[in-house]
C-alpha cells in the first residue's frame, strides 16, 4: 500500500493560513451539548469546554470545531438563541487563549455570524449551505474558509433508509454542485473544503466504501476533511462504544489519510497525533528517495 499522492493546498485568508497536504492536519471535535453521541455531554458546561479546548490546543490539534447543536441520528432542531448560548461564550474565551483556527460548527447564518465576531475564523456546515439560504452571503463576506459536507436528508431522518445507486459518484455530483453554488454566492474557491459526510445518511458499508475510495473526490480540487472519529460503523466492526472506539478510529484515520484525506476530525487528539506522524511519514518516504 503506497497511499494516493495528494495535491497540496494552501488556505490564506484575513492574517490566517492553512497549509495542507504536506502534512495531515487535525481539527478536534468540541461539542458544547448535553446529548452527543460521542462524549455523553461532558463539554456541555462552559467551564468544562473551554477546559477541553485548551487541552486540545496543548496535545497538537491545528484546528478546533465548536458546535452548540447535536447532529446525531434523529437530533432536534436547536434555537437560534440556545445554540448561541452554547457556542459563543466558549469561542471568545478560547480565542482569547490560544493561537488556533477556530471553527464554528453550525447549519444556521445568524449563529455563525455571531461566532465570526467572537473569535471564530473558519464555518463547518454540515449542510453544504443547503439550510440557510444566507449562510453563503455570511461567509463571502467575511471572506473565510467553508467546509462543505455532503449529507442525505436531515440529522432528523438522514439514517431512515439512506440509498444510492452509485454512492461515489452521487456524493462527488453532491460536492461538486455545493462549490458551485458557494462561488456563484461570492466564497472564494480556494477556501473551500470539502467533505463526504461519514455517519450523515450512510450505511455501515457506504461508510468503508467511502474510506476506501477517498481518492477519487481528489478530482474536486479542493482538499477534503473526514470526520471520522468514533463513528457507529467502527462499533459495528469492534462491538464497542462510542468513548472505547479510538482504536478503530485511529485505524480508520490511517486509512483515511493514505486515500488522501488532508483534515482529519477526531475526538482524542493525544492519540490522532502519533498516528498521523507514523501515517505521514509512511505515506512520504517514497518522495524522499
Amino acid at each position: 500500500m503506497t497511499g494516493f499522492r495528494r495535491e497540496e493546498f494552501v488556505l490564506r485568508w484575513n492574517n490566517h493560513s492553512l497549509n495542507l497536504g504536506k502534512r495531515t492536519l487535525i481539527m478536534g471535535v468540541l461539542n458544547v451539548t448535553p446529548d452527543s453521541f460521542s462524549d455523553g455531554g461532558l463539554f456541555f458546561k462552559k467551564d468544562r469546554a473551554i477546559e477541553q479546548g485548551l487541552a486540545m490546543a496543548r496535545e497538537g490539534a491545528d484546528i478546533i470545531d465548536i458546535g452548540g447543536e447535536s447532529t446525531r441520528p434523529y437530533a432536534e432542531t436547536l434555537s437560534h438563541d440556545e445554540e448561541l448560548a452554547r457556542v459563543i461564550p466558549v469561542i471568545e474565551a478560547l480565542s482569547k487563549e490560544i493561537n488556533l483556527i477556530i471553527s464554528i460548527d453550525t447549519t444556521k447564518a445568524p449563529v455563525a455570524g455571531r461566532a465570526l465576531s467572537a473569535g471564530a475564523c473558519m464555518i463547518n456546515d454540515i449542510s453544504a449551505l443547503r439550510f440557510d439560504p444566507e449562510m453563503a452571503s455570511v461567509a463571502a463576506e467575511a471572506g473565510v474558509p467553508i467546509i462543505l459536507m455532503h449529507m442525505q436528508g436531515t440529522p432528523g431522518n438522514m439514517q431512515d433508509n439512506p440509498t444510492y445507486n452509485r454512492l461515489i459518484p452521487e456524493i462527488f455530483d453532491f460536492l461538486k454542485d455545493a462549490i458551485d453554488r458557494a462561488t456563484r454566492a461570492g466564497i472564494r474557491k480556494d477556501l473551500i473544503v470539502v467533505d463526504p459526510g461519514l455517519g450523515f445518511g450512510k450505511k455501515f458499508h457506504h461508510n468503508l466504501e467511502i474510506i476506501n475510495g477517498l481518492h477519487r473526490f481528489s478530482s474536486l480540487g479542493r482538499p477534503v476533511l473526514l470526520g471520522i472519529s468514533r463513528k457507529a460503523f467502527i462499533g459495528h466492526i469492534l462491538d464497542k462504544t462510542p468513548p472505547e472506539r479510538d482504536t478503530g478510529t485511529m485505524a480508520s484515520v490511517s486509512a483515511a489519510i493514505m486515500n488522501g484525506a488532508h483534515i482529519v476530525r477526531v475526538h482524542n487528539i493525544k492519540m490522532t497525533l502519533e498516528t498521523v506522524k507514523i501515517i505521514d511519514a509512511i505515506r512520504t518516504a517514497d518522495e524522499k528517495g
